[in-house]
C-alpha cells in the first residue's frame, strides 16, 4: 500500500500536508537516492523538471530542486510546459527522469508532484514505493564535490512544439481550418495555440492568460460552456479544450456539439483501422458499453482496466498495442507517444477528419453511446459494501433487467467515504431509475 503516491503522483492542497515545501523537499531527496541508487556505476543522474501555471509552482520548484541537488542529481528546469511535454524531454534527452509539478484540471489551491522514468511514461508502483521507503528515512546530503547542479532550459517549449507537428501527416495540414483553442489557462498557453497555426488553422485562443490563480476557472476541457460558445460566435470548424497540465482533451464541432473521450478514441482507433489492422484496444471500468459493442462490430478486441490513464497505458503495454484512453479524454496513441498527450490527440483525430473529408458526426455515426447515470451514496467509513446484501440483491435486480444492453459499476470512491454508483442503459431515463434502486438499497 502506497502511503503518499495516488493514482497520478502526489497530490493535495498546498500549504497541506504534502504540498509545502519541507515535503517537496524531502520527496526530490528520496527521489534524487533512489536514482543515485539505481544509476549506481553509470553517469550521474539527470532530472527535468516541468510545472503548469499555479502561483504555488515557484516555491514547489525551488524546493525539489534543492532535494534532488543535496542528493547529487543534475536538475534541467523547463519551466510552463505540459505534462506530456516532460515525458517527451526526458525520453529524448535521455535522462533518468522527469517530474511534473500540476495538479491536472483542479483549482489553483491544489498542485501535485509526479514522475518520468528515463522512458518517458509514468512510473510504475514499484518504484514509487522504493521512492517512499526513502521518504522515511532522514535527509542527508552529499558532500559539496557530489551536488548537484541546475539550469534553465529556455527551448523546452519550441522542442514540444515541433514534436507535436510531427505526428500530424506530413500529407496534411490545417489550411482553411478555423479552430478555437482553449488552453485552460495552464501549461499549455504558450504552445497549443502556436501548434494549430503552423499547419495552417487560423486560431482563436482562449484560456491563454494565466495568472497563477486562474487555472482550469470556467475554462478548459472540464468546463467547455465557454469553448462552445466562442465557437459558434466565430463560425469556427472546431474547438479544442485541453486541462490545466494538457494531457486531456475534449472536442467541440461547429455545430455546437462536445465529444469526449471515447468519442473521440473511437475516431482515431477507426481511422487506424482504414489505414492498418488495430491489434486491441484498452478502456477503463468507466469506459461507455457503446464504444466496447462499437469495437467488437469491427472486430477490435477491448480490454478495460482499473480508473487511471496510468493503468491503461500498463495494460497496453502488456499486450503491445497502441491505442487506449479514458472517457474523461486522456487518450493514449502509443504509435505518436509514450503517455497521454492532449494536443497530439487532437491533431490525431483532425487527422483522421482531413484525410477521409469527413465531419466528427458522420465520422462516429456508427458509435452509439449509452446515456450514464452515476450517483454517489455516502457511506460509514467501516461498511463492508462488497457483502451488502441488500446492495447485491439490487444489484443482481438491475442487471437482469438491462441485460446485454446495459452495466452496473460500483465503485468506492479513493477520497471519501462514498460508493459510486453507475447504471447504463439505451435509455436515460431507465439509467436512472435503476441507479436510484441501487441507491436505495443502501439505505
Amino acid at each position: 500500500m502506497r502511503k503518499y503516491f495516488g493514482t497520478d503522483g502526489v497530490r493535495g492542497e498546498v500549504g497541506g500536508p504534502l504540498m509545502n515545501p519541507q515535503f517537496a523537499l524531502r520527496l526530490g531527496y528520496a527521489a534524487g537516492r533512489v536514482l543515485v541508487q539505481d544509476n549506481e556505476g553509470k553517469a550521474r543522474p539527470s532530472v527535468l523538471i516541468g510545472k503548469d501555471t499555479r502561483i504555488s509552482g515557484y516555491m514547489l520548484e525551488a524546493a525539489l530542486e534543492a532535494g534532488f541537488a543535496a542528493a547529487g542529481v543534475d536538475v534541467l528546469l523547463a519551466g510552463p510546459v505540459p505534462t506530456p511535454a516532460v515525458g517527451y524531454l526526458t525520453r529524448t534527452w535521455r535522462l533518468s527522469a522527469g517530474v511534473v509539478i500540476s495538479a491536472s484540471h483542479n483549482a489553483y489551491h491544489d498542485n501535485g508532484i509526479k514522475f518520468f522514468s528515463g522512458d518517458g511514461v509514468k512510473l510504475p508502483d514499484s518504484v514509487e514505493l522504493k521512492i517512499e521507503r526513502e521518504l522515511d528515512k532522514p535527509i542527508d546530503c552529499v558532500s559539496s564535490d557530489q551536488l548537484g547542479r541546475a539550469r534553465r532550459i529556455e527551448d523546452a517549449a519550441g522542442r514540444y512544439i515541433e514534436f507535436c507537428k510531427s505526428t500530424f501527416g506530413s500529407d496534411l495540414d490545417l489550411d482553411g481550418l478555423t479552430l478555437v483553442v482553449d488552453a485552460a489557462n495552464g501549461a499549455a498557453y504558450h504552445i497549443a495555440p502556436h501548434v494549430f497555426r503552423e499547419l495552417g488553422a487560423t486560431v482563436h485562443a482562449i484560456g491563454v492568460s494565466p495568472n497563477g490563480f486562474n487555472i482550469n476557472e470556467g475554462v478548459g476541457a472540464l468546463y467547455p460552456d465557454q469553448l462552445i460558445s466562442a465557437v459558434r460566435e466565430r463560425k469556427a470548424d472546431f474547438g479544442i479544450a485541453l486541462d490545466g497540465d494538457a494531457d486531456r482533451i475534449q472536442l467541440v464541432d461547429s455545430e455546437g456539439r462536445l465529444y469526449n473521450g471515447d468519442e473521440l478514441l473511437y475516431a482515431v482507433v477507426k481511422e487506424r483501422l482504414m489505414r492498418r489492422p488495430v491489434s486491441g484496444v484498452v478502456g477503463t471500468l468507466m469506459t461507455n458499453l457503446g464504444l466496447e459493442q462499437a469495437l467488437a462490430a469491427l472486430d477490435i478486441p477491448f480490454e478495460r482496466t482499473q480508473v487511471g490513464d496510468r493503468y491503461v497505458l500498463e495494460r497496453l503495454k502488456a499486450r503491445g498495442w497502441q491505442l487506449g484512453g479514458e472517457g474523461s479524454g486522456h487518450l493514449l496513441c502509443l504509435d505518436c507517444h509514450s503517455t497521454g498527450d492532449g494536443i497530439v490527440a487532437a491533431l490525431q483525430v483532425l487527422a483522421a477528419l482531413r484525410r477521409y473529408d469527413s465531419s466528427m458526426a458522420d465520422w462516429i455515426e456508427d458509435l452509439t453511446m449509452y446515456p450514464q447515470v452515476m450517483i454517489n451514496v455516502p457511506i460509514a467509513a467501516d461498511l463492508d459494501w462488497q457483502s451488502h446484501l441488500p446492495l447485491q440483491q439490487a444489484q443482481t435486480e438491475v442487471q437482469a433487467q438491462l441485460g446485454e444492453h446495459g452495466r452496473v459499476l460500483i465503485r468506492a470512491s479513493g477520497t471519501e467515504p462514498k460508493l459510486r454508483l453507475m447504471v447504463e442503459a439505451r435509455d436515460e431515463s431507465l439509467a436512472r431509475v435503476c441507479a436510484q434502486k441501487l441507491a436505495d438499497s443502501l439505505n
